[in-house]
């Protein structure tokens, strides 16, 4: 379990290095999962070890939401004045994200 993480720590590494040596404005973390994925696609699957792992963080999924939990109570009065924007973004986000998984799923499931 312990090499799968390491696995899962490098490929994260790897997207840092990447992201900080081309001056990219996407996450470090989102070009590794890529890379990531990229790597169980030309596999064909995933490692067993790998799958317990997976399956062992999403165990514990819940613990990822305190630190934005503490963000949110650490910048409450910036949000105060700020939820108009806050509310219109998230409601044309989420309407726009089940338009593209409708549609994707539509043409997925049409193959």
């Amino acid at each position: 379990m312990l090499a799968s993480l390491a696995l899962l720590l490098g490929y994260q590494l790897t997207g840092e290095i990447i992201v900080r040596a081309l001056n990219l404005p996407i996450p470090g973390p989102v070009i590794g999962m890529l890379l990531l994925l990229v790597t169980l696609i030309i596999r064909g699957r995933a490692p067993e070890p790998l799958v317990r792992l997976s399956h062992e963080l999403l165990q514990h999924l819940a613990l990822l939401f305190v630190p934005a939990g503490v963000g949110i109570i650490a910048h409450f009065q910036l949000i105060r004045a700020e939820w108009v924007s806050l509310t219109l973004a998230l409601v044309v986000s989420l309407i726009v994200t089940l338009t593209v998984t409708g549609l994707s799923m539509t043409a997925f499931t049409r193959r």
